[in-house]
């Protein structure tokens, strides 16, 4: 590929260099999951500064198309997830419309008196029992989230942890013959716990995106609240706004 860069040009040196990496990814010169040429390396072959060729591995790496390993090298990230802020899907109806083969992982399937916090959020007096669920969520065998899950017991008496090992949602409307109508979603960022980075594969440091949902039916009725946490290399949520 053209490896040129134009010394005399208005645009940046570390933005063509930027430009050139990126087409090189698109080109799949560099794969998901391989390195790329050394800070060195591309040094020489632009006759350019170190610092210049790290500049544009460091926008690169912000922008979540490169991902350094320390003392080993610098790789091609997959691409993120987009979640678009409309629409109410499950994650098993979001990875099947990705072409992306969504599995589960029980940590927990039991039942308990929820904390006031989250019988408030499900409108439920207190002592009242919820299903409590903990599933590691996967796409294409890859760990993308854990969620914490409460449902009222007296909305799917007979739920069992087999049938929480697909689509929820799925779940509601077809056997329970539910509507789901809107949720309620906030999401923060923060640093993966030590119990985490486990789960999600992970290093101690890493990034991850909290996420509490609180949905409802058609009807008004919450139906569930979920406590996620998503690997904030693997997604990034898009939402269009309108004046």
């Amino acid at each position: 590929m053209h490896t040129k860069i134009d010394k005399n040009s208005r645009i940046p040196i570390y933005s063509q260099i930027e430009e050139h990496l990126k087409r090189s990814i698109y080109a799949k010169v560099y794969k998901i999951g391989e390195s790329i040429p050394s800070e060195r390396e591309l040094s020489i072959q632009f006759d350019v500064s170190r610092m210049t060729v790290r500049q544009a591995i460091t926008n690169l790496v912000n922008s979540g198309q490169l991902y350094r390993e320390k003392g080993r090298g610098t790789y091609v990230a997959n691409p993120k997830l987009e979640q678009p802020m409309t629409g109410l899907r499950s994650f098993s109806e979001d990875m099947i419309a990705r072409g992306m083969k969504p599995s589960s992982k029980v940590l927990r399937f039991e039942k308990i008196i929820p904390t006031l916090d989250i019988a408030n959020d499900l409108f439920l007096e207190p002592g009242v029992e919820v299903f409590y669920i903990v599933r590691i969520r996967n796409a294409d065998n890859k760990p993308m989230g854990i969620e914490h899950t409460y449902i009222p017991v007296r909305l799917m008496p007979d739920l069992d942890e087999q049938k929480i090992l697909g689509s929820l949602y799925a779940l509601i409307e077809g056997k329970f013959q539910q509507k789901i109508g809107n949720a309620v979603q906030q999401i923060e960022a923060s640093l993966v716990t030590k119990d985490e980075s486990k789960h999600l594969k992970l290093s101690p440091t890493s990034a991850v995106l909290n996420i509490k949902r609180i949905s409802y039916l058609s009807d008004g009725f919450p139906f569930e609240v979920v406590e996620s946490t998503y690997r904030a290399d693997s997604y990034k949520f898009i939402s269009e706004i309108k004046r």
